[in-house]
């Protein structure tokens, strides 16, 4: 474990040792602000509700974009193969760098918890914020987030072009995320609808943002995360095979 912990820390500290992780951030906080605010005013309530509504769309970009580096520029850079040479097993690489990633997720969303208290703040007197859905919500996003990356971090080892995993992370991503809603849905036949409900990464976090936490939910994005870590890792593997 203290090898994961390694890699863990190498690559964490990686994305502040350049202005990349800084810019990401603050990219991230700006487009949630203002898309939260554009419509915060309009409603005229001390609601939460549409930061987690479009938290799906923008981790849509974001998360690709963080993933998107982890295997392609080891590939492009050779290093990949040095740091296989190292007294480390592939799994070990591959969860080191995929917790660095979800580390840096989550701190990017935690600093958005300053708008719920902005719209606390504006609001009426007497009205008393309801916290428990707020909280299920942002552990629904880390779960989705968590989801997001697992599938960027697989396609990221696929290839060594950054741009080529970006645009094929959001497009895997696109497909889990609205497989379950209605706008597929009513095309498939009515025995695929459950499966194609169930499978959709949307369908469960909307589960958990109107603040029911089901270990249904749960179990579904851990499986989805070890699935995808688990490509990761044959991925990595194959290249001992050529």
């Amino acid at each position: 474990m203290s090898r994961t912990l390694t890699i863990f820390k190498k690559e964490f500290r990686q994305y502040f040792d350049s202005p990349i992780g800084y810019i990401f951030i603050t990219v991230f906080l700006v487009i949630n602000s203002w898309l939260f605010f554009r419509t915060f005013f309009l409603m005229n309530q001390a609601s939460v509700r549409p930061l987690f509504f479009l938290i799906p769309w923008i981790f849509l970009f974001f998360v690709p974009a963080v993933t998107m580096r982890l295997w392609a520029e080891e590939k492009k850079a050779g290093t990949i193969e040095v740091l296989m040479t190292f007294p480390i097993k592939d799994w070990q690489v591959v969860l080191g760098k995929y917790l660095a990633s979800l580390l840096f997720l989550v701190l990017a969303l935690a600093l958005t918890f300053t708008l719920p208290l902005t719209a606390w703040l504006l609001a009426a007197e007497g009205v008393v914020p309801d916290l428990g859905p707020v909280l299920t919500s942002y552990l629904g996003s880390i779960f989705l987030g968590g989801a997001f990356l697992a599938i960027g971090l697989w396609v990221s080892s696929l290839t060594e072009n950054q741009i080529v995993a970006f645009i094929i992370a959001i497009a895997a991503s696109f497909v889990l995320m609205i497989i379950g809603d209605r706008i597929v849905t009513m095309y498939l036949p009515s025995a695929m609808v459950g499966i194609a409900q169930y499978l959709g990464l949307n369908s469960h976090f909307s589960s958990i943002e109107r603040g029911v936490l089901d270990t249904r939910d749960i179990v579904y994005y851990l499986s989805v995360i070890y699935f995808f870590i688990y490509l990761t890792i044959r991925s990595v593997e194959s290249r001992k095979w050529q």
